[in-house]
């Protein structure tokens, strides 16, 4: 299977995935800590897909998206973007609606609790 269909197949067969550098519990770069952080404090369940273990994922997912960076969320087989992108939803609440919205369970309160912190 090549990388391509690789990443489909984990986008398509799991709601939350996170490519990223390092794992969920040890990322290996600060812009993967920070989506980890925030999809672990919201408690919702999510694929980590560490590209540092794997060359061909890792510059095959960028080709795969389009887009150049790591760490890159998708949900539900879409692409949603990179740590900025995921950091300004969650505080304008967009993460939260686009998760409901797609049937994905998550803590709402951890979710204000961000917004709060954060203000």
């Amino acid at each position: 299977m090549s990388a391509q269909e690789t990443i489909q197949k984990t986008v398509d067969d799991n709601d939350v995935v996170l490519f990223m550098k390092g794992t969920s519990q040890m990322p290996q770069c600060g812009f993967s800590s920070k989506v980890a952080g925030i999809l672990n404090f919201m408690g919702g369940e999510y694929l980590d897909v560490n590209v540092l273990a794997d060359q061909d994922i890792r510059q095959g997912i960028k080709d795969f998206s389009d887009w150049p960076t790591i760490p890159q969320l998708y949900v539900k087989g879409e692409f949603v973007g990179g740590c900025d992108i995921v950091i300004e939803m969650t505080l304008s609440g967009e993460l939260d609606q686009m998760l409901a919205d797609k049937g994905v369970a998550f803590d709402t309160e951890k979710a204000d609790q961000i917004r709060a912190a954060n203000v």
